[in-house]
């Protein structure tokens, strides 16, 4: 996540942006750093994708081709991003606002709560406010097939079990195949 503000976002931007670029020059060699989307909660820094583009641009020069993004599913919803309702409207903001060649990964699970609650709550894919359909529509989007996808969801007594059966399921989205719950 990109980090939190004390009191005044603004400056909290500016001052994790001078981080990154320390960070980024202390660590020889070309590694990414992925700044995540987050739910909005609290002093969290990244819930638009207008503070993470300032985000980006406010990191020096010299070091701001290592910086891409992190989109969770999850983070998105909760923060007012309606995969449901406009999926295509979401991707189209991302691609005019940080390019969709700057999207390197996604991470992928439902929501527990409601649209745009800025809460962060995974809840198993196909299973929460988002339903199966932004899943569907991910596993089968061109414009994404590039994009690493990890799962996470809740994992309960047996994580490898749970794994499996998204898997499965993600499996069987971009087959186009119906998934019984």
């Amino acid at each position: 996540h990109p980090g939190n503000y004390m009191d005044d976002r603004e400056a909290g931007l500016l001052r994790n942006a001078a981080a990154y670029t320390r960070c980024l020059r202390a660590v020889p060699g070309s590694p990414v750093v992925l700044l995540e989307t987050t739910a909005g909660c609290g002093t969290a820094l990244g819930s638009t994708f207008e503070e993470l583009a300032v985000l980006r641009s406010s990191i020096a020069d010299d070091v701001r081709s290592r910086i891409a993004f992190c989109a969770d599913t999850c983070h998105l919803y909760s923060a007012g991003y309606d995969l449901v309702g406009d999926y295509e409207g979401v991707w189209r903001a991302w691609d005019e606002t940080l390019g969709l060649d700057q999207l390197r990964c996604l991470h992928l699970n439902d929501s527990k709560t409601k649209f745009a609650s800025r809460r962060d709550r995974h809840e198993l894919i196909g299973e929460g406010s988002l339903g199966p359909q932004p899943f569907r529509r991910i596993m089968t989007d061109p414009r994404l097939e590039h994009v690493i996808k990890i799962l996470e969801t809740p994992k309960g007594d047996d994580g490898v079990t749970a794994d499996r059966k998204m898997l499965r399921r993600l499996r069987r989205y971009a087959r186009g195949a119906e998934v019984p719950r």
